[in-house]
């Protein structure tokens, strides 16, 4: 069994969802620390000119974990997202398909990051036309850190191959792994082209860009940056 493992990020790029893919069980890394000023709270969409960020405004303290960080609903962020989207991507073949989730969700109003980013996750991976089963790390009871927190993980789910990020080889002990009966794999990702709803081709955008545009045909074009 193959198992990925990955921080739930906000509206994640297509790498994210090609790793998911080729694992059977996707581990939603939620009880480690909050990073700030990275993908857990903010993503990339496609805009007329360029590209934006849309970021989720949250409250933490220093070292808290992913699962416990609030959102600041102090700002309309809600709206002002569902607002973003509908600019730029109204016009798109599958907007009228995908949309009326995303003004649902943007509707409720969220107290944890975690909740909705997951929440996400799910959707898309529907939508996406991924069977890979997701799990909570929090829900594995896994007290470990760095490279045994993996393995440990890895041996709660009874899974004999790991896959890793493609710079997981720079910090990872792979002999623990090894030592643990666990194979490594490393995720080799090449950002494929495709059409975008303007001119031009801008890579890393939050996968909601090549879905609104592509549909059904949207797993296909992931799997072309495969490269392992």
């Amino acid at each position: 069994m193959k198992i990925a493992i990955h921080q739930p990020q906000y509206l994640p790029w297509l790498g994210y969802f090609d790793k998911m893919d080729q694992a059977d069980i996707f581990v939603l890394l939620d009880d480690v620390q909050y990073k700030k000023n990275e993908w857990q709270n903010r993503n990339k969409l496609r805009n007329s000119r360029s590209w934006q960020w849309i970021t989720v405004p949250v409250l933490y303290e220093f070292g808290e974990r992913i699962m416990d960080v609030k959102i600041n609903n102090r700002f309309d962020w809600c709206g002002k997202h569902a607002k973003s989207l509908e600019h730029n991507y109204s016009r798109t073949e599958h907007f009228e398909r995908y949309f009326p989730f995303f003004r649902a969700a943007f509707k409720q109003k969220w107290e944890l990051l975690a909740e909705i980013n997951i929440c996400f996750i799910r959707f898309l991976k529907d939508a996406l036309g991924i069977k890979t089963e997701l799990v909570r790390s929090s829900s594995l009871g896994v007290k470990d850190t760095k490279t045994e927190r993996l393995v440990e993980i890895c041996r709660a789910l009874k899974a004999d191959t790991y896959i890793s990020g493609s710079g997981g080889s720079e910090y990872l002990d792979e002999e623990r792994f090894s030592a643990s009966g666990i194979s490594l794999e490393y995720h080799d990702y090449v950002h494929p082209e495709y059409r975008q709803a303007y001119k031009g081709f801008y890579p890393e955008m939050s996968v909601v860009d090549l879905l609104f545009c592509h549909g059904g045909k949207s797993l296909s074009i992931i799997k072309e940056g495969r490269r392992g």
